[in-house]
């Protein structure tokens, strides 16, 4: 039995993460705390049957956990890890605080990085990807929500040099949840209700050099992303939309068998056939990535849609995902797939 710690509990991924590991057969949950709600009943805050007391951070008892999940903020996990890692458990950061592979980078997105010396031991935790570094790690990066999707997409593609230019457009479209839980004008119910906005435009979202990072280790050489994300007026789930220009000599076809052999027997990911397009209905409530490609009219140039729910595969499912494997567990326990 995995004995399991959760610091941000009450934020959206966290109640995500309190619902699986209570319904995981193989998992223990040791506690949950939270600096807004430290002292309270877990059913107090949220409508649920969970009647766990609610602790403060620094009252987490570390030495009796196997791991812990950090579902805390940029800046503010990087220490808790530290801490986490010095108890002798294995720590699943849901921030972006070890992200980034250079301390500089993440320095210009968020601030001076608190413990730049744990930054090569993460593991980037893209778990279709980084399996085997996975089970093998002690702290674990789990990649942001709007990543997710286009990076998994991508993925074969880049690996085969298929992608012809430097430069790779991603258009995305995120429901509220990816806020988190602390209320905004700007995620207020009134202002976001039948409504639609794009929001941090071109290259001015944090998970831009995320997605570089990554889509650049693909194929080994540089890669731009120019992204633009939208708040739907909808509770959760994300559909992004990539335009990319591949081999003309590769057909719809030789591409999506290409997604298949790259995925063969991966349980959380479903790639659609020819002429279908994913929708949120397709992976919302799920651990699951939806893939699907259509061609943009011109030669060599494709359109690939992708869909995940945020606070499952985007977040905690992702997360729980990764325990398992860092365990030796079946990779869909506690997961809906």
């Amino acid at each position: 039995m995995v004995k399991v710690g959760i610091f941000g509990a009450t934020g959206y991924a966290g109640y995500e993460l309190v619902k699986a590991i209570l319904r995981h057969p193989e998992a223990e949950l040791v506690f949950a705390s939270s600096t807004s709600y430290a002292g309270q009943r877990y059913k107090d805050v949220y409508p649920c049957p969970y009647d766990l007391p609610l602790i403060a951070p620094e009252e987490a008892p570390l030495e009796q956990v196997d791991v812990a999940f950090l579902c805390t903020p940029h800046g503010a996990s990087a220490p808790l890890a530290q801490r986490v890692l010095q108890a002798g458990a294995k720590c699943i950061d849901l921030s972006a605080d070890f992200r980034l592979r250079d301390p500089a980078i993440y320095a210009r997105w968020y601030r001076e990085h608190p413990v730049p010396q744990l930054i090569n031991e993460a593991v980037y935790g893209l778990t279709e990807i980084y399996r085997q570094q996975i089970a093998q790690a002690r702290l674990v990066a789990n990649p942001g929500c709007y990543p997710t999707g286009p990076l998994l997409a991508l993925y074969p593609f880049l690996r085969k040099n298929l992608v012809r230019g430097e430069q790779i457009i991603i258009d995305a479209k995120s429901g509220v949840s990816g806020a988190g839980a602390k209320p905004s004008l700007k995620t207020h119910f009134v202002n976001v209700h039948d409504s639609f906005s794009a929001y941090n435009v071109g290259r001015s979202h944090r998970h831009v050099p995320e997605m570089e990072q990554e889509l650049s280790r693909y194929g080994e050489q540089p890669r731009q992303v120019i992204f633009t994300p939208h708040l739907l007026p909808i509770s959760r789930g994300i559909l992004s939309t990539i335009y990319v220009s591949l081999d003309p000599s590769w057909n719809q076809e030789q591409l999506l068998d290409l997604w298949h052999e790259t995925y063969a027997g991966e349980p959380f990911i479903q790639i659609l056939e020819s002429g279908k397009l994913a929708t949120l209905a397709h992976a919302n409530y799920t651990n699951r990535c939806v893939l699907s490609l259509a061609p943009a009219g011109v030669e060599g140039r494709f359109i690939l849609i992708t869909a995940i729910d945020n606070l499952l595969k985007g977040a905690s499912g992702q997360a729980l995902q990764n325990m398992n494997v860092m365990f030796g567990l079946e990779e869909t326990l506690g997961l809906v797939a």
